[in-house]
């Protein structure tokens, strides 16, 4: 039937997309809102002949009653459902090659991840090297936050001046104009 198919990179495609978006997925099943993801990236869904109801349908269909994620079972199962409806006018062999071909390669899109911008004023605003004041104390020399010492105010009894850079000179100031 499907013999041109590799079932590993199909098994790869499914994990790929079973783990996106959650960070504690195991990739062994995979729910409905990947699953329609998967169809949409897949370019299963193409607007004529397959719709978004049609893959929440044949999802319904091919999981278990009282689950709400499916397995790689049922996934290659759905993808069957759906090769006649999305490769009209092929055998039903040739929609099901077909089919897993488009699934086998494709990755999950990141479409609407907000990029970084380092141009013109922003790049001027988040330069720690830049800071004055009671900011410049936030960052070390590297860029690199210091964390609680860097927000809150730590008492030190040593006598000088919060933030005084040269503490613990005095003594040897005064060795040094004897």
């Amino acid at each position: 039937m499907a013999e041109s198919v590799n079932l590993e990179s199909l098994l790869s495609a499914f994990s790929r997309f079973a783990v996106h978006g959650d960070a504690h997925a195991s990739g062994r099943e995979l729910n409905g809102k990947n699953w329609a993801k998967l169809c949409k990236d897949c370019k299963i869904i193409d607007g004529k002949n397959v719709s978004g109801t049609d893959v929440d349908i044949v999802f319904s269909k091919v999981k278990q009653k009282s689950s709400r994620v499916i397995n790689f079972d049922e996934f290659q199962q759905a993808l069957k459902e759906l090769a006649p409806q999305r490769f009209k006018g092929k055998s039903r062999e040739e929609a099901i090659t077909a089919i897993y071909q488009l699934a086998q390669a494709a990755e999950p899109s990141k479409v609407g991840v907000t990029k970084s911008l380092k141009a013109g004023a922003v790049d001027r605003l988040t330069d720690t090297s830049l800071y004055t004041g009671s900011h410049k104390e936030r960052f070390d020399e590297s860029g690199r936050g210091r964390g609680r010492e860097g927000r809150e105010d730590i008492v030190s009894n040593s006598g000088y001046v919060g933030a005084y850079k040269s503490e613990g000179t005095y003594d040897a100031k005064l060795k040094a104009d004897k």
